[in-house]
């Protein structure tokens, strides 16, 4: 896993910090849009559960539910808090009807935790806290500290409730050629729950899916297939945001 993790940071590296070329411009222009979502859900989550209780669930709902190789938020973590910050302030000037922009990651960037990579490749904490490459805790903004995940997982486990029947891990669902199907029943499954994990990937799901529309209305991708290619092979998603899934 960790080997992977800073391979796929590397990746990420290259297709979101230049932003030079139409990869660069989808891939920022749907990752932070997407990232903004989730801190959002997390915030609206907070009003019950604690913030690292919600930045938790909403990291394995992004994850586990969106069949994704990690959630939001070690995807931040990943990429660098302060990268996100410095795409979001490059891109939001240009934004007429909408602002990019999050008070949580202005807070994070105050108490100086951004994320990133060593120069070893080992992930440096951000909204989660990583032992030996896995995360094992969630950063409190009120005490300043980190909560273990052992301290409140199981009852975040429980609140979110089961996956739906059918799922299978992201590792072997970018192997499988049966994907359309797979997840055609795997989604058509959790449409019928009313659990709060179920809920909230139905949302996100639509979501990522809004955002992928947009910027083909807007310009940036000349067609539906460049978006969902940018996010298949460059943020290696098991499926591209534009989709049928989520109606």
């Amino acid at each position: 896993m960790k080997e992977f993790a800073y391979s796929y940071a590397k990746a990420l590296r290259k297709i979101i910090v230049p932003a030079n070329d139409i990869a660069g411009f989808i891939g920022n222009g749907h990752f932070m849009r997407d990232g903004l979502h989730g801190i959002e859900e997390a915030v609206a989550l907070s009003q019950e559960y604690s913030f690292p209780e919600a930045v938790y669930m909403m990291n394995k709902v992004s994850e586990d539910f969106l069949v994704r190789p990690m959630g939001i938020f070690q995807l931040m973590d990943y990429v660098g808090i302060d990268v996100m910050q410095f795409i979001m302030n490059v891109m939001n000037p240009y934004m007429e009807n909408e602002n990019l922009h999050s008070e949580i990651i202005d807070q994070f960037m105050e108490f100086g935790i951004k994320g990133g990579q060593m120069s070893s490749g080992a992930q440096k904490d951000g909204f989660l806290k990583y032992e030996k490459g896995r995360p094992v805790a969630a950063f409190d903004l009120k005490t300043k500290e980190y909560v273990a995940f052992d301290s409140f997982a199981a009852k975040c486990d429980a609140a979110l409730g089961a996956l739906p029947e059918g799922f299978i891990p992201w590792n072997k669902a970018v192997r499988s050629r049966k994907n359309e199907e797979v997840f055609g029943t795997f989604f058509g499954n959790m449409k019928t729950m009313d659990t709060l994990g179920a809920q909230l990937a139905l949302k996100y799901g639509a979501r990522s899916n809004e955002i992928g529309k947009a910027l083909v209305s807007d310009g940036v991708a000349a067609n539906n297939e460049d978006v969902n290619t940018v996010m298949l092979t460059g943020f290696f998603h098991a499926f591209g945001p534009i989709n049928n899934y989520f109606k």
